[in-house]
C-alpha cells in the first residue's frame, strides 16, 4: 500500500459534506498531501474544484453501481474517505473493492442494521488482509468513542483502575441536523419497519458486537423524560444515542474488554433542573419522538421532510462556524466517586466539525502509526492515540477531566 498514487481519495466530493472535506484537506495540507477528488460526474467534480481547491488537485470518475470503476478507483489509494449515503444503498460495493484491494475506508455511517452486515460479510476478511474498515468517522461516533477512550486513559491514569461505568451527557450544542444523516435514519427505519430482524438489531444494545459477545449489562437507550442524579439535571432521549452507544461498546469488545465485562455506558441529553427544565426535556422529547415515530410515506413524513435538509444541502460557513457542542462523560470510578471529562467542538457538529473529523481519520490512516489491528472496526480501536492527538490539534475538538469538582 505505501506506493500508491494517493494517500486519500474523497468518494461523494461533489455533495455538500464532500466538499467540506475536501475544502479542509486543501486548506490544511495542500500540496503536502497526495489526494483527489472522486465521484460521478466530471462536469460537478470540476465546478466543486474550482470552488473550494485548485486544479492541482486530481479527479477521478467512478460509479457506485460499477464494481470494475470502484476497484479501479480503490487500488490507487491508501484511505477512501466516502460521504455518499445512505450506505445502506449505496456503500456496500465500494465496501467489497476496499477490501479486496487491501484499501483502508472511512465513512459516516449511522445505519446500525446495514454496519452489523459489514462486519458479518468483510471483519474476517479484512482482518486476515490487514485493511481496516472504519465506519462513524463523524460527529456520530468520534466525539463519543473517542471521548469513552480519553476518560478511560485518564481515570486509569489518576487511579490505576478503569471507571466501572460512564454517563455521557450532552451539555449544549448548536447545529441543525445533517441532511444526510436524516436520510440514512430515514431509510434504516423504512428498512426495520419491513424487516423484523433489522429492528431487533436497531434496540438491541449490543447489536453490534462480535458474534457470540452480544450480552452485557446495558439495557435499551433511554425513552423517556428523567431526573439524572449523576448531571444534576433532567435528561431526555438522544437521538444518536441509538448508534453511539453500540460503537463504543463494540470498541470494548474488539479491545479485550480492558475494562471488565460489567462496564456501562449510556447516553441522553440534559435539559437542566427544576420545572424549567423538566418541561424543555419533555418538549424535545416528544418532537424526537414524532419524528421517530413519522412512518415512510406518510402525510407526517413529508410535513417533516419540509423543516428539514435534503442530502446534498447545509447550512451556509457562518452558521457552521457559529456552532458548537458540549459533552460530559460522568465516570463512575471504584469508590463511588465521579469524575467528569469535558469534550467540546468549535463548529457545528452536523457539517463543520464532521467534515474536519472525516479528514483527519483519513490523514491518520494513512501517514500514522496506528494500532496493529484491521477488520470492521471503530474509530478510537482502529486509530487511537494518534487519532485523539489529531483531533486537539487540527480538528478543534477538546478534552478534558477533572477529578476535583464537577
Amino acid at each position: 500500500m505505501s506506493n500508491r498514487e494517493f494517500d486519500i481519495i474523497v468518494w461523494g466530493a461533489s455533495g455538500f459534506t464532500g466538499r467540506l472535506v475536501a475544502q479542509y484537506l486543501h486548506t490544511k495540507y495542500g500540496s503536502t498531501l497526495k489526494w483527489a477528488m472522486a465521484g460521478r460526474s466530471q462536469s460537478k467534480l470540476e465546478s466543486v474544484r474550482a470552488e473550494v481547491a485548485d486544479n492541482s488537485v486530481p479527479i477521478i470518475t467512478a460509479d457506485s453501481h460499477d464494481e470494475h470503476s470502484l476497484d479501479a478507483m480503490v487500488q490507487r489509494c491508501k484511505v477512501i474517505l466516502t460521504t455518499v449515503g445512505p450506505y445502506g444503498k449505496y456503500g456496500e460495493a465500494l465496501v467489497s473493492a476496499c477490501v479486496k484491494h487491501h484499501t483502508h475506508y472511512c465513512d459516516l455511517a449511522g445505519e446500525v442494521p446495514w454496519m452489523r452486515k459489514m462486519i458479518d460479510t468483510h471483519h474476517d476478511t479484512a482482518k486476515a488482509s490487514g485493511t481496516k474498515i472504519v465506519h462513524t468517522c463523524g460527529f456520530d461516533s468520534v466525539p463519543f468513542d473517542m471521548g469513552v477512550f480519553y476518560t478511560q486513559q485518564q481515570v486509569i491514569e489518576k487511579t490505576g483502575q478503569p471507571a466501572g461505568m460512564i454517563n455521557m451527557r450532552v451539555k449544549a450544542f448548536k447545529g441543525e441536523m445533517s441532511g444526510g444523516t436524516y436520510a440514512s435514519l430515514g431509510d434504516a427505519i423504512e428498512k426495520a419497519t419491513k424487516d423484523r430482524s433489522q429492528f431487533k438489531t436497531l434496540i438491541e444494545p449490543y447489536s453490534l458486537n462480535p458474534e457470540g459477545e452480544q450480552q452485557g449489562p446495558d439495557q435499551r437507550d433511554l425513552q423517556r423524560v428523567i431526573y439524572d442524579k449523576v448531571s444534576n439535571s433532567w435528561i431526555y432521549p438522544f437521538i444518536m444515542a441509538g448508534i453511539n452507544t453500540k460503537v463504543v461498546r463494540r470498541s470494548h469488545a474488539l479491545a479485550g474488554y480492558p475494562w471488565g465485562r460489567e462496564f456501562r455506558y449510556d447516553e441522553a441529553v440534559m435539559s437542566g433542573d427544576g420545572v424549567g427544565g423538566r418541561i424543555k426535556g419533555l418538549i424535545a422529547a416528544s418532537m424526537l419522538g414524532i419524528v421517530m415515530m413519522a412512518k415512510p410515506g406518510s402525510l407526517l413524513k413529508k410535513v417533516i421532510d419540509r423543516f428539514l435538509p435534503d442530502p446534498g444541502e447545509g447550512p451556509d460557513a457562518a452558521s457552521r462556524a457559529a456552532g458548537f457542542y458540549n459533552l460530559r462523560f460522568y465516570a463512575t470510578l471504584h469508590d463511588g466517586t465521579i469524575a467528569m471529562a469535558k469534550v467540546t467542538g468549535d463548529m457545528d457538529p452536523g457539517y463543520g466539525s464532521t467534515s474536519k473529523m472525516m479528514a483527519e481519520c483519513g490523514v491518520c490512516l494513512a501517514r500514522d502509526a496506528t494500532p496493529d489491528v484491521a477488520g470492521v472496526l471503530t474509530p478510537s480501536v482502529a486509530m487511537g492515540e494518534p487519532l485523539l492527538k489529531r483531533l486537539q490539534e487540527n480538528a478543534g475538538l477538546t478534552f478534558s477531566c477533572d477529578f476535583e469538582g464537577r
